[in-house]
């Protein structure tokens, strides 16, 4: 299911959605728990990026699991094993802290107006660290992958 899409590796095709979608949330997440004015105009992006964010980033972790597993079924080359290994260590946590970064955006969209203001900030600090988390990942994973297919550092 992941590994190709007509034709070509599904990787480097799916992997844009990720890279796009992400960085839109960890926006978007901030952007509402900091700027309460903004929250009826963002709501709808924060739960679409909550939902599509997660989906996007696990796509791109399984087509790059076929994509080793196709190319490589035996291991990567030892002169690739090493930008490999690197790049694919942060597609675990960037899945889990976009999943988590997905749940407290729903649960501030959704439920925050309900929770009174201590837990409404308490929700929004927790989002905002995720986003950070989320940043973070998204941008190592990026520059792993770059380094595993061009070979620079």
């Amino acid at each position: 299911m992941f590994e190709q899409i007509l034709g070509l590796p599904a990787h480097p095709l799916i992997v844009h959605g990720a890279v796009v979608l992400a960085p839109l949330a960890v926006l978007a997440s901030i952007a509402y728990a900091l700027l309460p004015g903004w929250r009826t105009r963002l709501g709808w992006a924060v739960a679409g990026l909550s939902v599509a964010a997660p989906a996007a980033v696990f796509a791109a972790r399984q087509s790059g699991i076929a994509l080793k597993a196709q190319l490589f079924p035996d291991g990567p080359p030892a002169q690739m094993a090493g930008p490999i290994g690197d790049h694919e260590g942060f597609a675990g946590p960037l899945l889990w802290t976009t999943v988590g970064l997905g749940v407290a955006g729903l649960l501030m969209v959704f439920a925050g107006p309900r929770l009174g203001k201590t837990l409404s900030a308490v929700l929004s600090g927790v989002t905002v660290l995720l986003a950070l988390a989320v940043g973070f990942y998204v941008i190592r994973a990026g520059h792993t992958g770059a380094i595993a297919v061009w070979g620079t550092r």
